[in-house]
């Protein structure tokens, strides 16, 4: 068993992919993903997190930007987190279902988003593998390739650390297997 908020680490050019076990609302980063729905209401798992921590307007800023398109990604305040912005990827419909198309487009919008910004650090969870269902091994395919790509085809990024941050050790274990077969 490994120590809570252990992380792994590889880089690529200037910037780190890094894994931690913890609570993505307590991430120290400029931005953290949420695993939005297209319609940007904030249910349970992550997005209800985020909710909890950083208060309700966080919620009522993503809605007033709805419906989107599944894969799109928008950005609110951060509200009361540590982090400054939120990016909602809607990585599912109202079904609450998701496949890893999606869930590569929603990755690889919610990096634009994060390069608009202009912000050196995001924090991703697992998009897909908690109200989704979708398997962990698939979901740390799509979100790290589309990573190893966005920042791969930079030439001068201000994107330097995207972190991972899992909520299980299934979780972890799945996406430092992924990294590990990258390095």
């Amino acid at each position: 068993m490994r120590a809570y908020n252990q992380s792994m680490v590889i880089t690529i050019g200037q910037a780190s992919l890094e894994t931690e076990r913890g609570d993505i609302s307590q991430a120290k980063v400029d931005a953290v993903v949420n695993a939005a729905n297209n319609h940007l209401w904030m249910g349970s798992g992550v997005a209800g997190a985020l909710k909890r921590a950083g208060g309700l307007e966080i919620e009522r800023a993503a809605v007033a930007k709805g419906p989107v398109q599944v894969g799109e990604a928008v950005v609110t305040n951060g509200g009361a987190l540590p982090a400054r912005y939120v990016i909602h990827a809607a990585v599912m419909g109202q079904d609450l279902r998701t496949d890893q198309s999606k869930i590569r487009q929603a990755t690889k919008n919610a990096l634009m988003r994060a390069r608009e910004l202009g912000i050196g650090s995001v924090a991703f969870p697992a998009l897909g593998t908690g109200v989704g269902g979708f398997p962990p091994e698939e979901a740390a395919e799509a979100m790290i390739d589309e990573c190893v790509s966005f920042i791969s085809s930079e030439s001068a990024p201000s994107l330097k650390k995207i972190l991972f941050v899992l909520f299980s050790d299934d979780v972890l274990r799945a996406f430092e297997r992924r990294l590990h077969g990258r390095n």
